[in-house]
């Protein structure tokens, strides 16, 4: 990643991805002998970093190990999403599904953790999901639209088309798919191939 794919407000770095729009943000924070200190959020820096999502709504939730939440994504009112971990550890994804995008269908991941503190911006039209790798974790998101019921979609984790790098859970060599905990939504999403078919 070069400098030019970085900027620095506050103490914020925003790093740009492969994806248009989708960027990992590094925070600072201040450690001393009591714990530490961070910002998580300044709508000026953030701004200055290319994200100006007008913020409405904060969700929090708790997982256990092997808990893979997703690919979620709201049809007809989508969400920007700016998620990070406050305990434990997560692999995080957002998969491209914005129509005419030249990165239609790729996707991006990260790994946050209590201890990188880093955070991942996810803009309007991804599918976004997360597999906890710890043995919990907590995680928190702002969204720039409350949730729809009714409105949700859903896209398979496992689609070959998309191709999905999901590291093992801590504690395993290579990343095993019988250990997941998938709600029952969760596991009979459509592929990539079926949301097209669906949407023609």
């Amino acid at each position: 990643m070069s400098n030019d794919d970085k900027v620095t407000s506050g103490n914020f770095t925003f790093n740009k991805t492969s994806i248009e729009g989708v960027v990992i943000v590094d925070v600072k924070s201040y450690p001393d002998e009591r714990g530490y200190f961070m910002e998580t959020y300044k709508a000026s820096d953030f701004a200055h970093g290319g994200i100006t999502t007008d913020f409405v709504q904060d969700n929090q939730s708790a997982s256990t190990k092997g808990v893979l939440r997703g690919l979620h994504f709201q049809i007809n009112h989508p969400q920007a999403k700016l998620v990070r971990v406050t305990r434990g550890c997560v692999f995080d994804v957002a998969v491209d599904l914005r129509k005419g995008s030249p990165t239609f269908g790729q996707w991006e991941g990260v790994v946050l953790s209590e201890e990188n503190k880093r955070q991942f911006f996810v803009p309007r039209g991804f599918a976004h999901g997360f597999l906890v790798l710890s043995d919990y974790a907590e995680f928190c998101y702002k969204c720039d639209d409350v949730y729809h019921p009714g409105d949700e979609g859903g896209l398979a984790f496992d689609d070959p088309e998309i191709g999905i790098e999901w590291p093992p859970l801590e504690g395993h060599a290579t990343f095993d798919p019988s250990l997941l905990v998938l709600s029952e939504k969760d596991k009979h999403h459509p592929c990539l191939a079926g949301l097209r078919s669906q949407s023609e």
